[in-house]
């Protein structure tokens, strides 16, 4: 029976692509360089600031400098966290579903406290949260099971028993290391080509409200009187 519903933050809760694109974008024109279009920036923002920044600088700077940069990129990303980021279309009606039924949700995201804290608490999603398990919160962080048997046990429920929706394989990788249902926001932040069934995940979601009628979640969610 699933009884809790689990969520990454980027690419599949919180559309935060504007604002990292932004961030990136306003370092590049800092270090006199020119902007990448979204459409570039976008299927790598899951992928953390490490990543963006070798996406912005490549062919422009040493391997040695991408850290520095790096950290300017993250202070940037914290003026503008929550400017333009808000929950991908049809999340509200299902938070809301989720809220009706008595049916627990959090996320566990590999983005630090001092980013996450602030973006949430300016979308209004930390007050109906269970738990929010951070990139740092525990000495380990996905693709490691860790935080997400963590978050089952901070809420009081069996892994296997909770559901873990994510857009990146590393997401599927841990939900599946910590036995709990997993299922692919293909809507998220992902590569073109890539193959999402070698992720081997339980389900694909093509938007947020598929959540509502996936056969995982429909006929098992805590509170859906299945006999009427």
């Amino acid at each position: 029976m699933i009884e809790a519903i689990l969520f990454d933050l980027d690419g599949t809760l919180v559309d935060t692509a504007p604002d990292m694109g932004g961030a990136l974008n306003n370092l590049l024109i800092e270090e006199n360089l020119a902007p990448i279009s979204m459409d570039t920036i976008r299927p790598y923002v899951s992928q953390g600031g490490l990543v963006l920044t070798r996406l912005g600088f490549s062919g422009h700077v040493a391997e040695a400098e991408i850290e520095p940069l790096r950290l300017r990129f993250l202070q940037h990303y914290r003026d503008i966290v929550a400017d333009q980021s808000n929950l991908f279309d049809g999340f509200e009606q299902v938070l809301d579903s989720l809220q009706e039924q008595g049916t627990p949700w959090g996320i566990v995201t590999n983005k630090p406290e001092w980013l996450t804290t602030p973006l949430l608490e300016q979308l209004g999603l930390l007050e109906n949260s269970a738990v929010v398990i951070c990139g740092d919160s525990l000495e380990k962080r996905k693709p490691h099971p860790l935080p997400l048997i963590v978050a089952a046990e901070t809420i009081g429920i069996a892994c296997q028993n909770c559901v873990y929706v994510g857009d990146d394989q590393r997401d599927i990788d841990a939900g599946t290391a910590a036995n709990m249902k997993t299922l692919i926001a293909a809507y998220g932040y992902i590569e073109a080509n890539t193959n999402i069934e070698n992720w081997r995940a339980d389900g694909v979601i093509q938007n947020p409200l598929d959540l509502l009628t996936h056969p995982l979640l429909k006929l098992e969610l805590r509170g859906n009187d299945t006999d009427s």
